[in-house]
């Protein structure tokens, strides 16, 4: 299938990581312009970003738009990994705050400042990559961070409906690059990398019209039934 991905330009916040940097690859493989957007930038198809400073995205996104003339597809993969977080201090409202700004307010500056270019051109694709987390306690820090970030992206799809704008979320859960086709209970299916990737792929294309969806790549969490 074409993805109708050739020329459009892709920014990809966190583009340097185990799932960004596979994401910006394979939109590169389908032909499009992508733009890296990380802390320390390294060349001219990078900007720097800093997602927790709304005046660094700002700038980020402006430098691209003056360079490209514009931001076809939004990519955000940048967030602390979960392994980063403590889980000793899983309701400690501090850690919890700090996650949700490194995660879910991250993304919120960045989508801000792209989303009024794309609906200007009538034209825009949003993905962020969160986790099945969203879907489980046990952990007041990283189900909040993950169902934050599905909440807002939810608004987002909503306050851009009929503009040709669509966003979306993916959820993983266990990334891996040998993921088990085993499903264990309370948990999701484990993915790899590219997987994720192919699926940002298609959520980023013409073709996909999706929007406002939180998508759980490989199964959902197993035995638990949301209607």
């Amino acid at each position: 299938m074409d993805l109708e991905l050739r020329d459009r330009v892709a920014l990809v916040v966190g583009g340097r990581g185990t799932i960004g940097s596979v994401v910006a690859e394979t939109l590169r493989h389908e032909g499009a312009r992508v733009v890296v957007a990380s802390r320390s930038a390294d060349g001219d198809d990078a900007v720097t970003m800093d997602t927790a400073s709304q005046e660094s995205v700002d700038a980020a996104v402006a430098r691209v738009l003056e360079q490209h003339g514009r931001i076809d597809v939004l990519v955000v993969t940048a967030a602390p990994a979960a392994g980063t977080l403590d889980p000793d201090r899983a309701s400690d409202p501090e850690q919890v705050a700090a996650a949700i700004d490194g995660k879910a307010l991250g993304f919120l500056r960045v989508a801000n400042a792209v989303l009024p270019a794309q609906r200007e051109a009538g034209f825009g694709r949003v993905v962020v990559v969160s986790g099945q987390n969203a879907y489980l306690s046990g952990n007041v820090t990283t189900s909040l961070r993950n169902a934050a970030t599905s909440i807002i992206a939810g608004n987002l799809a909503d306050q851009s409906a009929g503009t040709g704008v669509t966003v979306n979320v993916v959820n993983p859960g266990k990334v891996t690059d040998e993921p088990a086709t085993a499903v264990q209970p309370g948990a999701g299916g484990e993915s790899s990398p590219q997987q994720i990737a192919d699926l940002v792929a298609f959520l980023s294309s013409p073709r996909s019209v999706v929007s406002g969806e939180s998508v759980s790549i490989a199964h959902r969490v197993l035995g638990q039934l949301t209607i």
